[in-house]
């Protein structure tokens, strides 16, 4: 009997490679020309928007039946990775519209999936997911956004803060107390919210040291109706659509992590083969190839890692939160490192804008934020561990 030491499904399938090596090459083409502009800018790309849409890279995790690609977890990411190593900015359209559909896939019915993913998948819509609020970061269950069934509908009334595309979505997923006196698990609902229904508006836009072109806003919700149709799953149940979506959406940023890292290392080893200094390449000095070696060591265990991840969510596995929050973890902290690295090896040049490496620092430090920090990341990791919820 012969037993193979890789575990079915770990290595890249014929369609993912496709899907890599795809958009690899329209990102260095079409993209990695926009990044210095969109970064220096600060304003959302809508090309890139389009050009993603066109090559139905908006719809990769949307499934077929509703208008998508119907992709797997790993595909997405394999996406997302490509486009983050030349702009982090553009690769976070397509995470942040995988994120903000997964609840409308995961808990809509299918009326709800058919009235709104089509539109999703095409990229004529964009979405965005609003649970963070001022004083509700990690700890999700606090949020005191409400939504009081009246009739046949709801009227929300609240704040949320740091959402991605909050400012330019067409459709928001709001996370909403339903019940104050549940417990604290039981007491949020989630809604769809077209951002055309009165009393909503965006109060604010946050000036950020990285992801520059991508808009992170503060919603106001101010006696906002919607029809109880709106709602997604039962009421009560929107803390654990919340945290089945975050299963599958922070794979996503640990790609994005990924793919930043690895455009750091390209830069880095690149200019090590060509800066000169005492006569020779600076990659031929020791300490300067170990700083390559480390960051190449780095990326490629975070890379691993988050396949391997993808693989065993895709599955259905029950650990797939200890996954994904390992995979997001790892790939945080690997960017962090290799950027900073990255911007050593290149010293002054480094640290300005001539070379890409600064933005790529300042852009890697948001994947140890969002979607859960590191230390929670790390709570939920210990938590499997210990067997406690």
């Amino acid at each position: 009997m012969v037993v193979s030491s890789t575990p079915p499904g770990y290595e890249l399938t014929e369609e993912q490679r496709l899907v890599r090596d795809t958009v690899r090459a329209l990102a260095d083409d079409r993209i990695a020309p926009r990044a210095a502009e969109i970064d220096r800018t600060g304003e959302f790309p809508w090309d890139v928007k389009a050009l993603l849409a066109e090559h139905d890279l908006l719809g990769l995790g949307i499934p077929a039946e509703y208008g998508g690609v119907g992709a797997d977890l790993l595909s997405v990411c394999l996406a997302v990775e490509q486009v983050s190593r030349v702009c982090a900015t553009s690769g976070l359209i397509i995470a942040v519209q995988e994120l903000a559909s997964l609840p409308i896939v995961l808990a809509g019915t299918d009326e709800q999936r058919r009235r709104w993913l089509p539109d999703l998948a095409a990229g004529r819509q964009l979405v965005a997911f609003a649970l963070t609020e001022p004083e509700a970061g990690s700890d999700a269950a606090a949020v005191r956004t409400r939504a009081v069934r009246d009739g046949d509908d709801y009227v929300i009334e609240g704040t949320k803060r740091f959402i991605t595309h909050g400012s330019i979505a067409d459709l928001v997923v709001v996370f909403a107390v339903t019940d104050p006196e549940a417990d604290r698990h039981g007491r949020m609902s989630a809604f769809v919210v077209e951002r055309d229904r009165p009393g909503f508006r965006v109060a604010r836009l946050e000036h950020k040291m990285g992801i520059r072109g991508s808009p992170t806003a503060e919603l106001v919700f101010d006696g906002v109706r919607i029809p109880a149709g709106n709602r997604l799953g039962a009421e009560g149940e929107g803390f654990a659509i919340a945290m089945r979506t975050f299963e599958r959406s922070r794979p996503a940023i640990a790609a994005q992590a990924v793919g930043i890292a690895q455009g750091a290392l390209e830069v880095a080893t690149a200019y090590a083969r060509t800066r000169r200094q005492f006569g020779r390449p600076i990659g031929d000095f020791q300490m300067v190839a170990a700083l390559l070696a480390d960051m190449d060591a780095a990326t490629e265990a975070a890379r691993q890692l988050l396949y391997r991840a993808c693989t065993v969510i895709e599955r259905g596995g029950p650990d797939a939160a200890r996954w994904a929050a390992i995979a997001k973890l790892v790939a945080g902290d690997a960017a962090m490192r290799v950027t900073t690295d990255a911007v050593q090896v290149l010293g002054g040049y480094g640290y300005v804008d001539e070379y890409p490496v600064e933005r790529m620092m300042r852009d890697a430090k948001i994947t140890q934020l969002y979607e859960g920090t590191q230390q929670i990341q790390r709570l939920v990791v210990a938590r499997a561990l210990l067997g406690r919820e």
